[in-house]
Order: structure tokens, then sequence, then C-alpha cells
């Protein structure tokens, strides 16, 4: 059913438990998967340019190396398991936008993706991307929520646009 895979990964936690999950699908399902980071835009603020341009190079490197790191998770989990599997770490100011876009421009057909599940105030400052995605994706989303009880497993939800039929 599901052919491409689109892992979206934050680093976290429970993005690792959504890797392993995606993984684990496309090797039962014989897709393939690409993983995708988004570094967020950088917005520095200094006095003097030379200041500018140093600080912002410096946050420029250290994003690319923790996309390489977050990247480098997926390919191994689908090596291991025999996936076929490519990675792409994407500039945006929206990451829920770099995920849909990347989603349609590699035609996956299935976004699997972790949420953190936050709630109240959290949620209105931080936002949800998990959120944006499902709101705005014309792809199935699979979700990963963490567990709900002590040791529990990770919860997953499966949603689908209103648009799709199967």
């Amino acid at each position: 059913m599901f052919k491409h895979l689109l892992v979206p990964t934050d680093g976290s936690a429970l993005s690792d438990t959504a890797i392993q999950m995606a993984v684990s699908f496309a090797r039962e399902a014989g897709a393939k998967v690409t993983g995708l980071h988004v570094i967020p835009e950088i917005h520095v603020l200094a006095y003097g340019t030379e200041m500018i341009a140093d600080e912002e190079e410096r946050v420029v490197q250290a994003s690319r190396k923790r996309a390489e790191d977050h990247l480098a998770v997926i390919a191994r989990a689908a090596a291991q398991a025999g996936v076929e599997c490519d990675t792409v770490a994407a500039n945006h100011a929206h990451p829920y936008e770099a995920i849909i876009s990347v989603a349609a421009q590699r035609n996956c057909d299935l976004i699997v993706m972790a949420s953190h599940g936050r709630r109240g105030m959290r949620a209105l400052l931080l936002g949800s991307e998990t959120q944006k995605v499902l709101t705005h994706s014309q792809i199935p989303v699979l979700v990963v929520r963490q567990p709900t009880h002590a040791g529990g497993a990770a919860a997953v939800e499966a949603t689908r646009p209103e648009t799709y039929h199967p």
C-alpha cells in the first residue's frame, strides 16, 4: 500500500521511536524511506557586522552538524533493516511547510512523525508542527505519540486527509 515514507526528525527520543517504527513498517511493506531534518532560519541580533557574521557562521555550522547527526540515525536504522533510504536537510522558517513540501517533491505517500503532545500554554507558545502537518497535508500522516503511562509503549495514531480515499 505505502511505498515511500517521509520521516521527519528533530533528534528527540520520541523522534527516534518514530524512526524505528517507520523503518520497521517500511521493511514489512517493501517501501523506501526519506529522512528529513528541518533547519530553522537563522535570525542573529548583535552589535557590529563582524559579530553578526561570526555568530551567524557558527550557528549555521552547528545547525548543519546537528542535522547530519539526526539524519545519520535514520540512515543507520534503515541500513540495519535493509531499507532503501535517502536523507534531506531543509532550511525553512516553518518546519511543517518544509515537511509537506519535501513529501510532495519526493512523491512520498505517508508521513511518519512524532508528536510531543504539548498541551495548554506550551502548545500555544511553541505550537505543534505535527498538528500543522495534520491540518495542511494532503498525504496521510502516521503520528507516534509519547506513552500515556509509565513503561508504556509509544502510541500510534493514523490519520488521513479528508481528500484521501484508499
